[in-house]
């Protein structure tokens, strides 16, 4: 089977397996999954990506995924471009405020979330953040501002919560556990990634590429 005919017919089942889910969570765990399943190069047309209604007329007049994003730095995952060295290497140049008085904040601050559990740690770094969001977009919204005043949890993420609100929306999926798990805990060793999977999809950012 042609790798382009499996591909497709992976992402019908898991879409079909999301449409049928008992629960939220699941359902979107499912739908990131099949959003991850996808290689840089390949959009979907609006009219067929299962999000844009293709009875609308703004499916004809919208720009394609793969005539505004084919320029770009790719991704493997996600909508399968890397945004944060899209805005570094100057590929795009957003417009960083509306309002001439509009005080622009970046923070250069890694912080350390250190959960419970076998994974490795987090490191949720605020420089790529502050590069496209205002502060306000998670404090104290999303998040408190003191540390460890939020209780953060990968099963509200998976509800759209926390960092769900992004993360599988217009952010990398959470399929890509390595590029926020990525401090391994004492005597944690590598990996190993079953033969037949694609390595790409357990590689944190920046890893593998030229």
């Amino acid at each position: 089977m042609p790798v382009s005919t499996f591909r497709a017919e992976f992402l019908d089942t898991v879409s079909g397996l999301a449409r049928g889910a008992a629960s939220p969570g699941l359902a979107l765990f499912l739908w990131l999954l099949c959003v991850g399943a996808a290689w840089a190069g390949e959009w979907l047309p609006l009219a067929n990506d299962g999000i844009h209604d293709p009875r609308s007329r703004a499916v004809k007049i919208l720009q394609q995924p793969r005539e505004a994003l084919q320029g770009l730095t790719p991704d493997h995952a996600g909508n399968q471009v890397r945004w944060v060295q899209v805005l570094e290497k100057g590929e795009i140049r957003p417009r960083e405020k509306l309002f001439p008085q509009t005080v622009v904040q970046k923070l250069d601050l890694d912080v350390i979330l250190d959960a419970k559990g076998g994974m490795p740690a987090v490191r949720f770094p605020h420089r790529p953040h502050t590069e496209w969001l205002d502060c306000v977009n998670c404090h104290d919204g999303l998040f408190a501002k003191s540390v460890g005043q939020s209780k953060i949890s990968m099963f509200k993420i998976l509800q759209g919560e926390q960092c769900g609100v992004c993360h599988g929306a217009v952010a990398f999926p959470l399929t890509e556990c390595a590029r926020c798990h990525s401090i391994p805990r004492p005597g944690q060793s590598k990996p190993v990634i079953p033969a037949g999977i694609d390595p790409r999809i357990h590689q944190a950012i920046g890893q593998g590429q030229k």
